[in-house]
């Protein structure tokens, strides 16, 4: 298989991709939350490498008796050995932060993921990008500012572990954006599942507690779950839209991040981290209509 994989750029193809997008940040909200409850008792390296195995089992277990051995057929394995690394050092830098940050901190900040799409776009991709875009994509900066509020007493180190995350998390989405033309989605989110299981095994199971309640090992097959779902509606999204069309959309998640935080842990996030979130959002949503306007008049 190879380009045809990606689907004519129509308002159709593109409004699936959004409504796949949205069911992506749902996913990994819920995702989020399960993982934060989690390393309040379990150790991070193990929900990490738990979280994977059980995402890369359920994928295995649901998918294998409609698409037998195409699962695991990879036209692009390099790309898929680094991708799959990356997730699991993003997973982990996330987790991390998590034991530390509320969830709606950590999901502002990802919301500098459009951005970092178009700037990265624009440097390493050489995407021509105008005066306003330039400007949207600096008070987006500005935005991320205003949440990590360096210098100040509100400011936690950890944050520094959720930017180097979304940094990482925008090269993964024009990654991923690059294996759709190529592989199956379902075999790149099990093969992004599978490499982090291989890879931390040996360090997850030297770290090894055995959690002590039913609702533990429930939360954890929850979060590998809702991985699994979350990387796969993504990675089909990307068959339906470009990346630029469908970054925007990723702020949905600080919606269901923060509605997690205050329900589970009673979380309520403050003054600085709406208004940050905010005027990221803003810069985010400009790109997104400044790219429908501009395709509009080709």
């Amino acid at each position: 298989m190879g380009s045809d994989q990606h689907l004519s750029d129509t308002a159709r193809n593109r409004q699936i991709g959004i409504a796949l997008v949205t069911a992506t940040t749902l996913m990994f909200a819920v995702l989020d939350t399960s993982a934060k409850w989690l390393v309040q008792t379990v150790p991070v390296l193990q929900v990490v490498w738990l979280r994977f195995v059980f995402h890369t089992l359920l994928t295995t277990a649901i998918f294998m008796p409609s698409m037998g051995v195409a699962l695991f057929k990879i036209h692009n394995p390099r790309l898929q050995l680094l991708r799959g690394v990356m997730l699991a050092l993003m997973t982990g830098l996330n987790f991390f932060a998590l034991q530390y940050l509320q969830l709606a901190e950590t999901g502002a900040v990802q919301f500098s993921v459009p951005i970092l799409i178009a700037l990265i776009s624009a440097l390493w991709l050489h995407e021509r990008l105008d005066a306003k875009k330039w400007m949207a994509i600096c008070m987006g900066f500005v935005g991320v500012l205003v949440i990590i509020r360096p210098g100040s007493h509100g400011f936690h180190p950890a944050i520094l572990l959720s930017i180097l995350n979304a940094l990482l998390y925008a090269a993964f989405n024009l990654m991923t954006r690059r294996l759709a033309g190529s592989d199956h989605p379902v075999s790149t989110q099990l093969a992004s599942a599978t490499v982090p299981s291989v890879v931390l095994a040996p360090f997850a199971i030297g770290y090894w507690q055995t959690p002590d309640s039913w609702q533990v090992w429930c939360v954890l097959v929850l979060a590998g779950l809702t991985g699994g779902l979350g990387h796969t509606a993504s990675a089909l999204a990307h068959r339906y839209a470009t990346a630029a069309v469908l970054g925007p959309f990723l702020y949905q998640q600080i919606i269901y991040m923060s509605l997690g935080g205050w329900l589970v842990f009673g979380q309520i996030p403050d003054a600085a981290v709406v208004l940050g979130a905010g005027i990221v959002v803003l810069s985010g949503l400009y790109l997104l209509w400044r790219e429908f306007s501009l395709a509009q008049k080709k």
